[in-house]
This record gives C-alpha cells, structure tokens and sequence, in this order.
C-alpha cells in the first residue's frame, strides 16, 4: 500500500501551454481555468463583451439625455446640495428604525429585524426607481387626480437653473417610499416569514406609496388645473404625517391583525410585557431617528432658505413636548417614567408635528408634540386592548399621532387654523384626508396581505420557529452568539 498522493494522468493529447501557438494558445489557457472547461462555460464567458457592450451603450445614451447645456446658478446649486444632505439623513434614518425596532424586541429575533431594515430600503429604492417614481410624479392621469398612467424609471434631464435636478429629487422621494416601507417591519416583528415581506415591500413601494403619495404631492398649477385630488381640495401634509408615516402604520396594522399576537403576548384575554433585549440601542435608535428628521422635515421645503431653520426649530420643539408628555404620563399612570415610552414620546412629537412643521408658531409646535406624547401612551393600550400586537408600538407612533398631527394642520396652521382664526374648514378637509388614507390603506394590504398568504401557505412562521427564534430559524445565525440566551 502507497500513501502517496498521486496526480491526475494527464490527457494523452494534452499540450503544455508553452507549446501552443497563436492560435490555440487562448483557448489552452481558457480551458486551464477551473469551470471554463467546457463549451457550455465558454459560451457564457462569450457572452460578457455582449453585456458590457450594452452596459455602455446604456451609458452614453444616459449621457446623452443629460446633456441639455444648462447650469445651475448659486441658487440651484445651493438648493440641490441642501436636498443631497437632507437625503443622507433621512437615509440615515434607517439606522434609527433598526435599532429601535431591535432593541425593543428579543435577542433571539435581533438578527432578522435588523436584515429586514437593511434590505427593505433596498427594495424601496428599486422598486420605487422601476416604476413608483413615475407612478407618483412623472406619469399622465389616467383618472385624473387618482391615479396616473404605470411607467418605468424617471427623466435625468436638467431644464431648470434654479430647480431641482432630477436624480437629487428622486433620491430624496425614493428615501421617504423606504421610510413608510420600515415602519410595517416594526408592527410585525418576531413572527412574519422574511420572504414574504420582502414580496409585500416590494408591492408597497412600487405601486400602494406611489398611488397614495399623488394623490397630495402633486399640485395643481396656478390655475387650479392639475394635481392629486386631495391637494386640489386644500389637504395640507408638508412632510408625511399621514402620507409616510401613517400609511405605513395601517398597512403593518393590517398585516398584525392577519398575523395575530406573538406566543405568549396575551395570557386569558390580558397582554403581557414581553421585554426588549437591549434598552441601550433603542435609545441609540430614538436618537439616530430625531437627527434623521432634520432631513425629513426641513428637507420637504425643497430649498434652501429662512424657511429650513425655522422647520427644523418646529421640529425639535415638538420632539421635545411629545418626550416630556409621555415621561409624565408614563409616571403617573405607572408609578415609574417608562424609558420605552419616552422613547416613543419623542418620536410621536416628530410625527405629530411632521404634516404643519413649516405653517404653525413656535408655541404650537411644543403643544402639538407634547398632545403626541400624551396620545402615543394612550394608543398603546388602546391597541393591546383591540388584541393586537405591536412590538415596538408603530401603529400609535405613527398612526394615531401620524393622525393627529394631521389634523392638528386644522387647529393651528398660522394661514388656516381654528385657534388662528379661520374657522373650521381646514379641520374638515384633514379629517378627509386621514380618513382617505387609512381607508385606501387598509383595503388595499388586506387584500395584498391576504393574496401573499394564501400564495405562500401563510404569511406567519411555524410555532416551532418562533419559540426558537426567527435568527435561527430564517437566517440560521444569532445576533449575540457568544452571550447564553434567556
């Protein structure tokens, strides 16, 4: 017996590479590289000039769309480099949702909240690039200010000195369609398949946001003529309270309910407090978040001028009064100030005050946010009554006070409000509005909800998997594998 290793007989009418010619010398090296041994391979492998050679004829046919010869003045340049930086941070908010929505759930699911916010920011953005974008924006009515024609990608092209160009505002519409598409990840935390939410995403982004969205953000010219149905009826929501962040609280409400509670969350009819792991970087989170939002807000004036400090003042104030509302209250009806809702305290003044940031006073802001944080501490219980489960408390964060900071436009905008003297109209034009929305919502995820359920046998993970945890069981990793877990 031998033990020594032996080669591989060479074939008898192999040639060493040397040896070759010319023309025989490329195929011989070809061939000598492991996986391109046979035809199949090599006609692959032919196929990369082919691709790169429509890669670049997609190229020049970009460059030449932009082409137009126009140059942004100091205006245009200053307005376009503000939204860029504006749109960093509202990216950055992702970050924000991640650890918040992390921190507030089990370690034994930390790995799958936290893929489910990187990569459905991904799927937004391509979605929302394929087609959502000009659904939204770009496209004809096709029932005029409801819904516009489908199309796919957006014009690049430059026409305007002073105005926004085309890729920056895509880039910063494309942020907010992955906000709103971050919020359902929160309401269905630690029990939904991973597949089937990124198909839902997907959908959400590409088609229910964009449809939504036009109905506000598209403006009727100075005529009248033109524009989403609800702008044209005098519905005011500056930066998404209910357009983002309400739309997506309903459409994750809809998929908890179809879900139903977590194991162990309801025990005879009563909730239970099912603790998140790590306090720590949930409060990280609510940071990451306030920040992000000073691309949010002050970012919608879509300029650069007074109007972005004054915007970001009204924001900070009403992240401010929702905080120190919920700590009070938390006190009060607890015993203890509850550091999840002084974190959700704040985000509720944010949402609160998100629709009439650039329209109502100083003094306003605070009271809208600090009405937020009383109504987020509120909603919580109100929606463990309804018997369903929210882990981190989206739906009251984004929902109820996506709500109320809709309506608070009717209460206190300085050129509509009741409190500064123009009457009640106003209040019923947003109560339209947030009733539009939720109910357009609310139908159109139950039926996408429903559809991804019956298509992929559920939409829930096995018992099985959920005691063990979703990181094991959809991931097949832990978030924290040297700690012993509970």
């Amino acid at each position: 017996m031998t033990t020594a290793l032996q080669s591989s007989p060479r074939r008898s009418n192999a040639r060493p590479l040397q040896d070759a010619s010319l023309l025989n010398g490329p195929m011989l090296l070809f061939r000598s590289i492991r996986g391109l041994r046979t035809n199949r391979s090599l006609l692959w492998l032919a196929c990369v000039p082919i691709a790169l050679s429509g890669l670049g004829l997609f190229n020049l046919a970009v460059h030449a769309a932009d082409a137009t010869g126009i140059t942004l003045n100091a205006q245009g340049l200053a307005n376009n480099l503000w939204l860029l930086i504006a749109t960093i941070l509202v990216i950055f908010m992702n970050a924000g949702f991640a650890m918040v929505e992390a921190g507030m759930c089990r370690q034994k699911n930390a790995v799958n909240i936290l893929a489910k916010n990187l990569l459905v920011f991904t799927l937004a953005v391509s979605a929302y690039w394929f087609i959502g974008y000009h659904l939204m924006y770009t496209g004809e009515w096709i029932i005029p200010g409801i819904l516009k024609s489908p199309g796919f990608f957006f014009d690049p092209t430059v026409t305007d000195p002073e105005g926004l160009v085309p890729s920056i505002d895509f880039l910063f519409q494309a942020a907010f369609a992955g906000t709103a598409a971050t919020i359902v990840s929160g309401v269905v935390a630690e029990r939904i398949k991973f597949g089937e939410f990124v198909i839902f995403s997907l959908i959400l982004t590409a088609f229910i946001y964009p449809i939504a969205g036009s109905w506000q953000w598209n403006f009727p010219d100075e005529a009248g003529v033109g524009g989403g149905w609800l702008a044209r009826l005098g519905f005011i929501d500056f930066a998404g309270s209910t357009i983002v962040h309400s739309v997506g609280a309903w459409a994750g409400l809809v998929g908890a309910a179809l879900l139903g509670p977590r194991i162990g969350k309801f025990v005879d009819g009563k909730p239970q407090a099912l603790p998140g792991h790590n306090m720590a970087i949930a409060t990280l989170g609510a940071l990451i978040l306030w920040i992000g939002w000073y691309g949010f807000n002050p970012g919608s004036v879509l300029a650069l001028d007074q109007t972005v400090p004054y915007v970001a003042v009204t924001t900070t104030l009403a992240a401010a009064g929702g905080g120190i509302a919920a700590t009070i209250l938390s006190q009060l009806t607890s015993g203890k100030p509850d550091l999840t809702m002084i974190i959700n305290g704040i985000l509720a003044g944010l949402v609160s005050i998100t629709a009439g940031c650039d329209g109502v006073s100083m003094w306003a802001a605070w009271v809208i946010g600090f009405i937020g944080g009383l109504i987020v501490v509120f909603s919580v219980s109100f929606v463990d009554g309804l018997g369903i489960d929210d882990p981190v408390g989206a739906v009251s964060v984004h929902g109820s006070c996506g709500i109320w900071g809709t309506l608070a436009v009717g209460f206190f905008n300085a050129d509509y409000g009741l409190f500064t003297g123009h009457g009640f109209s106003q209040i019923g034009v947003q109560l339209i509005g947030a009733i539009a929305y939720a109910a357009f919502i609310i139908i159109s995820c139950w039926i996408l909800w429903s559809f991804i359920g019956s298509l992929f046998g559920g939409i829930r993970v096995s018992e099985e998997e959920e005691i063990k945890g979703l990181d094991i069981g959809e991931h097949g990793m832990e978030a924290y594998p040297d700690f012993a877990s509970n």
